[in-house]
């Protein structure tokens, strides 16, 4: 099963859906709208995919939406469950099946997508979650994308996730690693070429944007540092 979390994503949703749907794995498809104001249901219901409302009307609301879709997904109990971004431009069925694949033989409960982007496109993860990584989680400050949205996990893992209390917003990605690893579980990464990734350009532009997702990234990590009492432990690394 594919889940869309999407806002106001109409001119990439149906190409989003169409490449998801051709995968050798048949996945359903649902889109897991966070109150879009544009034609984004409309367009992804017409391509044959579920609609699920966000159970909350905020923004950011990334992680809030994800859960709500995620909800739905469980009830039906498939195998898999991976999570794709919706503004996409270049989303190809061999990137599903690169992430599924390595799930559903049973070598990994987890794969995360690892891609190259415009250096513009990369500031959070370069300026706050590897850096924050690094310092409160250096076991896993080796991941090269901590907040990469395609992420396929045996529906197991996702369903002991989600009894925890996941971000609404822009942490949910960093969580969902940290949360995977910490929790014993084998993640890969899987390199899937280039990301062309539509809202992250506008977002390069507008630093207000940019600050948000950077604020609630950090506030993620720090939680999870703090859960996991890595605060106490912190040791400086530089002068």
């Amino acid at each position: 099963m594919a889940i869309f979390p999407a806002k106001n994503e109409a001119p990439t949703i149906k190409t989003c859906i169409e490449a998801a749907k051709q995968s050798k794995f048949a996945p359903s498809i649902i889109v897991a709208d966070g109150f879009s104001t544009d034609k984004t249901r409309e367009i992804a219901s017409k391509s044959g995919a579920e609609i699920v409302m966000s159970s909350k009307r905020i923004h950011p609301g990334k992680g809030a939406a994800m859960k709500s879709g995620l909800q739905v997904a469980l009830a039906k109990d498939p195998d898999v469950i991976v999570f794709l971004d919706a503004d996409l431009k270049n989303l190809t069925t061999e990137w599903l099946d690169k992430l599924v694949e390595p799930v559903i033989d049973g070598r990994y409960e987890m794969a995360r997508a690892t891609y190259l982007r415009a250096p513009r496109d990369a500031g959070v993860t370069k300026l706050v979650a590897k850096p924050l990584l690094y310092v409160f989680f250096p076991e896993i400050s080796h991941f090269d994308q901590p907040l990469s949205g395609e992420v396929a996990a045996k529906t197991e893992v996702w369903r002991a996730l989600l009894e925890d209390a996941p971000p609404d917003g822009w942490g949910i990605d960093v969580w969902l690693l940290i949360e995977t690893a910490m929790r014993g579980y084998r993640i890969i990464e899987v390199f899937l070429g280039t990301k062309d990734h539509a809202s992250f350009s506008s977002y390069a532009e507008d630093l207000s944007k940019l600050s948000k997702m950077g604020e609630q990234v950090a506030i993620a990590i720090v939680r999870e540092a703090i859960k996991y009492e890595r605060i106490d432990n912190l040791k400086a690394t530089s002068p």
